[in-house]
């Protein structure tokens, strides 16, 4: 309730014409790729083989987690790769801290999902 009124707030301070969206891109701290799905026989066997990849490619400062699926992050860039519960499909959702970082992020997932698919 407080987060509603200091946004409202804010909104009533800033200049005519100006939008709640455009306010909160201030505070957007990465750029996203949006959810990408690609269509794959074995999902839970693509995410495994990324993870042994993204492991052996030993990248220092570099975080794995398994809660949802597998989400990998580094210092300017992560991503999650996790199987649709409904179909056979891989969902990739990667954000960087540049455009940059999030296509290279982005690419360099889909690479190794079209390699393991």
């Amino acid at each position: 309730m407080l987060a509603a009124m200091y946004a409202l707030a804010a909104l009533g301070e800033s200049p005519a014409g100006t939008t709640l969206s455009s306010l909160c891109d201030e505070f957007s701290r990465y750029v996203s790729s949006g959810e990408i799905n690609t269509t794959v026989t074995d999902p839970k066997a693509v995410i495994a083989k990324v993870k042994q990849a993204t492991e052996e490619m030993n990248m220092p400062g570099v975080t794995l987690d398994e809660l949802d699926g597998l989400t990998v992050a580094g210092d300017s860039w992560w991503f999650n790769l996790r199987p649709s519960n409904t179909e056979p499909l891989l969902r990739l959702n990667a954000e960087g801290s540049t455009a940059i970082d999030m296509q290279r992020t982005r690419d360099n997932v889909l690479r190794m999902i079209s390699e393991y698919a």
